[in-house]
């Protein structure tokens, strides 16, 4: 028994009618938009990180600059 009551025979009919109404091409070219699309979205995904990483960065350099003016008053 497979996914759901349906069988491995049941899912190769399935896949045979498939590829016989759309044709391996039209297949292959959604495959590559859907891993296209996928990529794309894993790429701004980790645009987001870094764009967090660098905004942090900045904060702690900040930060670490007035720390160090105010060392520099003090011993004025």
């Amino acid at each position: 028994m497979g996914l759901g009551g349906i069988s491995i025979w049941q899912l190769l009919i399935i896949l045979a009618i498939v590829v016989l109404l759309f044709g391996t091409k039209k297949l292959k070219g959604m495959g590559s938009d859907l891993g296209g699309a996928l990529k794309g979205f894993k790429d701004s995904m980790q645009g987001d990180e870094d764009a967090k990483n660098i905004e942090k960065k900045e904060q702690e350099d900040a930060s670490a600059a007035a720390q160090t003016e105010k060392k520099d008053e003090s011993k004025l």
